[in-house]
């Protein structure tokens, strides 16, 4: 007797041979060709995509992180696409005994350096002389520029005590002549126009006799509330670097305007004429020297009147690179060309920096101004 059990098998065998012998059985066999595909297909996991590191307040994203939330795409460099940096490109070893006493008296007052921030090669050279440029409002920048060495995130409040120990320090120091400079901060409605007013102010209380340059950022969205507060306590220097063509502005410096930057150094100069204006560039970032001239005869139509031009130096891997660099003969070309423009200060070399000897360079022009009144 047939049990129940064997029947089910038989009517399953017959129902799997129907199916082989069926017309429809080349079809069928594609058809579970392609799901077989799409299982294969369905089952493999998805790349992992690699998200920007999130931003936390005070924390500052350096080198790989920062360069991450660029518009821009970078690619690493490598030993292989590395140029090997020419004999000219030498600079002092930042240390010895006076780097680190004003590196001490800066951690005291709470207080930072660009030089550090932006691993200046002249650090060495200009701390030996006790001098500094002071960097306000913190160290972490609003901007993503793929140039800079210095961090990027979300700052923290400004320090109310800033200006007073600013002063200070630059009292304690002796200082002749004092550079302030800051990060981009773009979450402060004046952009933090109001500190440098109260850095200037708290400086003049403290050593009447020093000098003041501001280099500031260019206060893109609100420049005309930015200079009114400048106004109203003018630096004896205007400084805001351009940094570079601005053909590279979207790759080198996302989030600001070649055009900007140049009508905020003119729209000062109208302001205040008797305030010397001053900005400055890096070469080896993929410009032209055609393009280094254009720049230099933009500044000079916007009335600028000081400038620095320097090599651009790589600070990590993930940066833009260094696609030239520029020889000294060329860096003197440079300096010629401009003083024929009408500049009337052209620091040009290998190691300039905005701020490189500007206690000498600002005596010069100071004199100058005064002379020519």
């Amino acid at each position: 007797m047939t049990t129940a059990n064997e029947k089910l098998s038989q009517i399953s065998v017959r129902t799997v041979s129907s199916n082989n012998s069926c017309p429809s059985s080349g079809r069928a066999s594609v058809a579970n060709s392609r799901l077989s595909e799409i299982a294969v297909v369905t089952t493999t996991k998805p790349a992992r995509i690699e998200r920007p590191v999130k931003l936390q307040p005070g924390v500052k994203l350096l080198g790989k992180d920062k360069i991450d939330r660029a518009p821009a795409t970078i690619e690493p460099t490598t030993n292989t696409t590395r140029l090997a940096k020419p004999n000219w490109i030498r600079a002092k070893f930042p240390g010895g005994k006076a780097v680190r006493d004003i590196k001490s008296k800066l951690r005291e007052s709470n207080l930072h350096t660009v030089c550090e921030e932006a691993n200046c090669p002249n650090l060495g050279e200009c701390f030996g002389h006790g001098t500094a440029t002071f960097m306000i409002m913190g160290a972490v920048c609003t901007r993503r520029c793929t140039f800079c060495a210095v961090g990027h995130g979300r700052p923290n409040i400004l320090d109310k005590d800033e200006p007073r120990n600013l002063a200070q320090t630059v009292a304690n120091m002796g200082l002749r002549h004092v550079v302030i400079t800051s990060v981009d901060r773009d979450d402060l409605r004046d952009g933090g126009a109001q500190h440098f007013v109260d850095c200037i102010d708290a400086i003049r209380i403290a050593s009447p006799d020093t000098s003041i340059e501001i280099l500031t950022p260019d206060f893109r969205g609100r420049e005309e509330l930015a200079l009114d507060i400048l106004l109203k306590s003018p630096p004896d220097i205007f400084n805001h670097n351009l940094e570079t063509t601005e053909r590279l502005y979207f790759e080198a410096r996302p989030g600001s305007d070649y055009q900007v930057s140049l009508n905020l150094l003119k729209n000062f100069k109208a302001a205040c004429p008797d305030v010397p204006t001053k900005s400055g560039i890096m070469v080896g970032l993929g410009e032209t020297d055609d393009e280094v001239i254009q720049v230099l005869k933009d500044m000079r139509e916007h009335n600028i009147e000081m400038l620095t031009i320097g090599q651009y130096l790589q600070p990590s891997n993930y940066h833009l690179p260094v696609k030239r660099y520029v020889s000294p003969d060329q860096f003197k070309q440079y300096e010629i060309e401009g003083m024929a423009m009408g500049f009337h200060h052209v620091a040009s070399g290998p190691l300039i920096r905005s701020s490189y000897f500007a206690d000498e360079t600002a005596k010069k022009v100071m004199k100058n101004k005064y002379s020519n009144k």
